[in-house]
């Protein structure tokens, strides 16, 4: 009989803790339980990928009228009711987290609805006053946005507080330019409110291939938003709390969430000035700067288990903390924050100590889509990386893609492959189009496997679709 209440006992209810733990306890029969202190799902599901991709989907029907017009159809514009989209987002996530649930129960897996620390090596403490002991302890908490700094910056909202909104603001100042900020400025200028982006940087989507997220930046300052680089917040306050006379903002630190109010914590107009000079109000700020894994309070330390600068937890390749009995997966380790990565993790951590088959995480060659509008899909180096290590060869060609000419509209696509000059085979794929995240799942597997420029010329293409050109492109563009 064991000396412990579980085999394993997981802290967190999202993607990667529930696959780990359904995996374990359905395939290997170990004893699992997993513990959630909020919703079961985690930030994919609930506040992250799942009703950010709905939201995505509503906004793109703000273009589809003036589409079909021009091909013929007598179609008016229409307008867009949030309460109706709300309500049956929230049904949606309800259902999903119900499916969740109802996985775990068939797996076996004990649940518990409460926080979940860890008392020592193969001991955790649940809020509900039960303690649990467990052979391995895997920690799947994920990560949380977070505010600025900054003076007043709790008047702002963050990603977890879009999904709740009681009414869509009609202005917006979103801060930042990563993926989030610009989806989300894609989203809500689709859904007819007007956007403004700041971001500190030369240019949006740092990281990604400069080509595709210059061409990016282009399409989404020609729909409508009003995009600044190098630009940063200097000031904010409430418009009630701006002092004329000394054009200075009064500082307010204890109102309530901003989320309760699409404009301030008492539907007040939030004041702006940049680092332009110039003072603008919005309805809403909201700010895209960052995120932070959840690890405090954890009991992390107690242990000897010391956290990152970040707040991440240093894990090996088979994903062990520094306490033998105790693991880590998914964004709370800061690796590669993706739900399917976190899923990875979480099986290649069954296959190491439930199935006896040591495997480490494989974070090379990851396929990522950005749902901006344009989606841009992503796999492999970028040309500036290639570039600094070996010479290469770049394939890439930028066009209006048909269903656009023919409505014509400005939208412009690019299909982008690196290829290593000396052994041909493909380093990157970098897609900018409609259904560029479809597209990048499908060239993922043939840039996993290493396939060579020739394999990719040796492929019929499908015509007419924006993808053939990834199979047609002959002459390189450049070589460096």
């Amino acid at each position: 009989m064991s000396d412990f209440d579980y085999d394993l006992f997981v802290i967190g209810g999202g993607s990667g803790g529930v696959r780990a733990a359904r995996v374990a306890a359905g395939e290997t029969g170990a004893k699992v339980a997993l513990a959630e202190e909020s919703r079961y799902g985690g930030t994919c599901v609930i506040r992250g990928c799942v009703p950010k991709k709905l939201m995505v989907f509503a906004s793109e029907y703000a273009g589809m009228p003036a589409a079909a017009r021009a091909n013929g159809w007598d179609i008016p514009d229409g307008t867009f009711d949030w309460s109706v989209f709300q309500g049956k987002l929230h049904a949606e996530l309800d259902r999903l987290e119900g499916i969740y649930r109802k996985l775990l129960a068939g797996s076996g897996v004990e649940t518990f609805d409460a926080r979940a620390t860890l008392k020592d090596a193969h001991t955790v403490e649940l809020s509900t006053g039960e303690t649990k002991t467990a052979k391995h302890i895997l920690i799947a908490t994920g990560g949380r946005p977070v505010r600025p700094d900054a003076v007043n910056a709790n008047l702002g909202l963050v990603s977890d507080d879009i999904f709740d909104l009681p009414r869509l603001p009609k202005s917006v100042l979103i801060v930042g330019g990563g993926y989030i900020a610009c989806e989300f400025a894609c989203i809500l200028n689709g859904l007819g409110v007007e956007v403004t982006q700041f971001y500190r940087g030369a240019q949006i989507l740092r990281g990604f291939d400069d080509e595709a997220r210059g061409l990016i930046a282009e399409q989404m300052k020609a729909s409508g938003i009003d995009l600044h680089l190098g630009t940063e917040i200097v000031e904010m306050c409430r418009e009630a709390d701006l002092d004329e006379t000394r054009d200075a903002p009064v500082e307010v630190r204890d109102f309530a969430a901003a989320a309760e109010a699409p404009s301030g914590p008492d539907g007040q107009p939030i004041s702006v000035k940049s680092t332009s000079g110039q003072r603008r109000s919005f309805d809403a700020v909201f700010f895209a700067t960052g995120r932070r894994p959840n690890t405090d309070g954890l009991g992390l330390e107690a242990l000897g288990i010391e956290v990152g600068r970040d707040g991440a937890i240093p894990v090996d390749d088979y994903s062990q903390t520094a306490v033998p009995s105790v693991y880590a997966i998914g964004d709370v380790t800061n690796r590669v924050n993706l739900t399917p990565v976190a899923i990875r993790e979480g099986m290649a951590f069954v296959e190491t100590v439930f199935k006896g088959n040591p495997t480490p995480v494989d974070h090379e060659l990851i396929p990522s889509a950005v749902f901006t509008q344009p989606e841009f899909g992503s796999i492999g180096q970028t040309e500036e990386e290639a570039r600094d290590k070996g010479p290469i060869e770049v394939y890439c060609t930028s066009f209006s893609p048909m269903q656009s000419a023919f409505a014509e509209r400005s939208d412009r696509v690019l299909m982008k492959l690196i290829v290593c000059a000396d052994t041909r085979r493909v380093l990157g794929c970098h897609i900018v189009a409609p259904g560029a995240g479809e597209m990048i799942q499908l060239a993922g597997i043939a840039v996993k496997m290493g396939a060579t420029k020739e394999d990719f010329d040796r492929t019929v293409a499908v015509h007419p679709t924006m993808s053939e050109e990834i199979v047609t492109m002959r002459t390189p563009m450049r070589k460096s």
